[in-house]
């Protein structure tokens, strides 16, 4: 089926847009122009189909925004190994519901994604289930596998620096010499200082404060990590990525510091969400790394619009309200601002895992941020779209241009509504942006010329492909 997009609002590359008709033939755009003829087109699919069938699907769109569909390079799907808090079918119905199109996904499964075989049996399961397309990264550890040099497809090599523990962690700088020295593959970072948590974590051991998870991974804890990625990478001239960039240090050094071959990313937690966030729904705003203060969220803000920061990330990482600390019995919706979080988390934060889900709202987010003046519209595609397929050599994905992969997303910029825990299709079934009330929502999402989200629904025939990396 041939799919002609009608009289939409088009973001086009070089920040262009277009009022018009968007025609996707064999999986690419065939072509873009302010009008198509249906009949015509009609016509020559017939005739190369030797059939008198109506082989098009017709979308009116008059009053939408058309964009290239949301790439997410940093999300924790769960599977194999973790599966009651997610998996890779759940989830990327949670993508396509959001408008992304396409994810890289990180190593910390069970079993780790360390080896071929891991590497291997990810990418079977996703060809199975996920409706949208995917990549994997390859984690690294302390022995430095052969597999870390020749795995393929990857989309490049995570490390964890810190919060973490097990064989996923490293954090010895002569070991990261050691991988940084070796291979040419992209090289991303979770970039934390483990021996200054593991010390803060002694200090504000018997704190109270609620912020408490923020204050012990602090602000010195990143920039340290941060700063030893970057003096590695330009050591060896190294591919690098800074994944989910929270403070103000760390971009304000990026400033002074980046080379050519460093690029870093921002999640709307960091920009949307601070510190206060812990008054008011308490675990649910526990991440690594952790929230920041209003004054890095400005700074933060700035880096991205001025190109420090380079592109968006979610860092989708779903745990179940019961390990989040809520009663079993109590309803998944988050704590009113009227309520303390001690009426309603049991556990104490030290003790609880980090991270939230992400796939569904943070196009959304992003897109009433622009309604609010605060970016455009072309700045968030570019921010979640095109610059994530540059930074990782995706061929063919990112932008709106004829000949390329016809991964899009109709999005409605007039309408609010708000984010419902009930609506979530993400297997934890909450949101830490629950309540707020958001513009951009996905109406259509297109993966490979197929719609696999419509009318509130998600088509769960349509099947992604594996990205290809360059």
């Amino acid at each position: 089926m041939s799919i002609l997009i009608r009289q939409s609002t088009i973001i086009l590359p070089d920040r262009q847009t277009l009022i018009g008709d968007v025609y996707i033939q064999h999986g690419k755009i065939a072509a873009i122009a302010p009008q198509l003829d249906p009949a015509t087109l009609i016509t020559e699919l017939s005739a190369e189909l030797g059939s008198d069938e109506q082989p098009l699907e017709i979308i009116e769109a008059s009053g939408l925004t058309l964009m290239a569909g949301v790439i997410d390079p940093q999300v924790h799907f769960r599977e194999p190994g973790l599966e009651h808090k997610e998996d890779l079918q759940t989830a990327s119905h949670a993508c396509a519901k959001g408008g992304v199109t396409s994810f890289l996904e990180m190593p910390n499964t069970r079993p780790l994604t360390i080896t071929q075989a891991a590497l291997d049996d990810k990418l079977r399961r996703a060809a199975s289930k996920s409706v949208v397309n995917y990549g994997f990264f390859i984690g690294a550890t302390g022995e430095v596998l052969p597999d870390l040099l020749s795995a393929n497809p990857t989309c490049g090599i995570k490390i964890f620096m810190g919060s973490m523990h097990g064989a996923l962690l490293v954090d010895q700088e002569e070991i990261l010499d050691r991988i940084f020295s070796q291979g040419d593959r992209l090289i991303a970072v979770h970039a934390e200082d483990q021996a200054r948590i593991a010390q803060r974590r002694i200090e504000f051991a018997d704190s109270k404060d609620p912020a408490k998870h923020s204050l012990i991974q602090d602000n010195q804890a990143a920039l340290n990590a941060t700063q030893l990625a970057v003096k590695l990478a330009n050591k060896y001239q190294r591919r690098l990525h800074i994944l989910h960039m929270s403070t103000g240090e760390e971009a304000e050094f990026l400033r002074a510091n980046k080379p050519e071959w460093l690029t870093a990313e921002v999640t709307p937690q960091h920009l949307l969400m601070n510190i206060g966030a812990y008054e008011k729904i308490g675990s649910l705003a526990q991440m690594n790394p952790p929230l920041r203060s209003p004054q890095d969220q400005e700074i933060l803000w700035q880096a991205l619009l001025d190109g420090v920061i380079d592109f968006i990330a979610t860092d989708h990482a779903p745990h179940t309200l019961a390990e989040k600390g809520f009663a079993a019995s109590q309803a998944p919706v988050l704590p009113s601002t009227e309520t303390s979080s001690a009426d309603t988390i049991l556990l104490e934060p030290a003790n609880l895992p980090s991270g939230m889900p992400g796939v569904e709202t943070s196009l959304a987010l992003m897109l009433t941020e622009a309604m609010k003046g605060r970016c455009t519209v072309h700045q968030v595609s570019e921010w979640m779209s095109r610059n994530v397929a540059k930074s990782y050599k995706i061929a063919n994905k990112g932008e709106i241009r004829l000949g390329w992969d016809a991964d899009l997303v109709l999005v409605d910029l007039k309408h609010y509504k708000p984010v419902r825990n009930e609506d979530l299709l993400t297997k934890c079934g909450w949101s830490s942006f629950e309540g707020w009330e958001l513009t951009g929502w996905a109406i259509t999402t297109i993966v490979g010329g197929q719609v696999v989200f419509a009318n509130g629904k998600v088509n769960p025939d349509v099947r992604g492909h594996a990205l290809k990396f360059g």
